[in-house]
């Protein structure tokens, strides 16, 4: 049987004045919605006591199975303000289906993609007072997520679980705008290793990735970018995003998804409208050679990371402790079509002809 989501209001909601404040200057996941969507599940009664309540704390014993095992999983993505003032969600879809990929690897229940896509949009509807007009491509970020909530010490699959969607307007990610951005390379630390978690979009890739991130912060990088820490010889993933490399000749290069990257809603995305712009795909394995040595000789001349959050971001060079590859001031021609090309649809400025975008209001 379909989940529903039966509304209790927040007694206690914001003041239009106070909405309006935040929507003017959100930032990115500083303020949250009046209410949240919650389920339950447990292993004898599967899922139930699903609603839209007010947003507000969990009550998690010391013993949650969470605290000690790390036992959660999440997704990201956004809801879009269109001109006519309609709101839509862009492949709600392909969030639900990941999240029951990394449910499935992190031994959690799975949540029927219909039972998701309800939370969401019940979620919205409530609280759509809340998604900003487009302008400065300010969104309302949505964050699904699952975690054990059972008392307990003992290694083992949860038998009772919690999903909820909490919901926060957003402007850019990087509030900086759209200007090239400086990359750390490491090869000393991984987010994820073979045979892991890598493929799964759960907290502990990300806690895994943050003594890399500060490296870089301190050598002046806002994001860092791993090599595959074994061998040493293929170029992975962001902490939070996944690459894309242009070359002279117009191929767009992705490493390969191999089971220690995240497969990304908006890589899969990049991947299908580049052909349109004139671009050939290669999903490969590029070495740090390759990397370093095109850039130095001229044959890749753009860069980019991607992902529900930042969307498409260029990348102005990429430092080690060796040195630093500049990539050229170009004008960023495929970067920036790239980009154009997913907002012009998430914000309805052109038709969807994929079937793309879901109305939820």
């Amino acid at each position: 049987m379909s989940l529903t989501y039966p509304l209790t209001r927040n007694p206690q909601p914001k003041t239009p004045d106070q909405v309006a404040s935040v929507l003017a200057d959100p930032g990115f996941g500083n303020y949250f919605t009046d209410h949240m969507a919650v389920a339950t599940w447990t292993a004898d009664a599967g899922w139930t006591d699903s609603e839209i309540r007010p947003y507000g704390p969990f009550h998690i014993d010391p013993a949650g199975a969470v605290l000690h095992y790390g036992q959660e999983i999440f997704e990201g993505l956004k809801a879009y303000r269109h001109a006519d003032g309609s709101i839509h969600l862009f492949r709600p879809e392909a969030n639900a289906r990941r999240l029951q990929t990394s449910a499935a690897r992190m031994m959690l229940p799975s949540l029927e993609i219909e039972d998701f896509f309800t939370a969401v949009t019940e979620l919205v509807t409530v609280d759509a007072h809340w998604v900003p007009d487009a302008e400065g491509e300010k969104s309302l970020y949505l964050r699904p997520f699952m975690f054990a909530d059972e008392v307990f010490l003992g290694v083992r699959a949860a038998q009772r679980v919690t999903f909820s969607v909490i919901a926060s307007p957003s402007g850019p990610y990087f509030a900086g705008g759209v200007k090239p951005v400086d990359i750390w390379v490491t090869d000393s630390y991984a987010r994820a290793g073979a045979g892991g978690t890598g493929a799964a979009k759960c907290g502990g890739n990300y806690a895994a990735s943050l003594i890399a991130q500060y490296e870089g912060y301190q050598h002046g990088c806002s994001q860092v970018l791993f090599i595959e820490a074994s061998g040493k010889d293929r170029v992975e993933e962001l902490g939070g995003m996944n690459v894309f490399l242009v070359t002279a000749d117009g191929t767009l290069i992705t490493p390969a998804l191999t089971g220690t990257i995240l497969e990304g809603v908006t890589r899969s995305s990049v991947l299908t409208l580049a052909g349109e712009l004139g671009l050939t795909t290669e999903e490969r394995q590029v070495t740090p050679d390759e990397l370093f040595t095109g850039i130095r000789e001229g044959r890749i001349t753009e860069a980019f990371s991607c992902g529900t959050a930042a969307v498409v971001t260029p990348i102005g060079s990429f430092r080690t402790a060796e040195g630093e590859w500049r990539l050229p001031e170009n004008g960023l021609p495929a970067t920036l079509a790239i980009r154009n090309a997913i907002l012009d649809i998430q914000y309805g400025r052109v038709a969807d002809t994929r079937g793309w975008m879901r109305r939820v209001v």
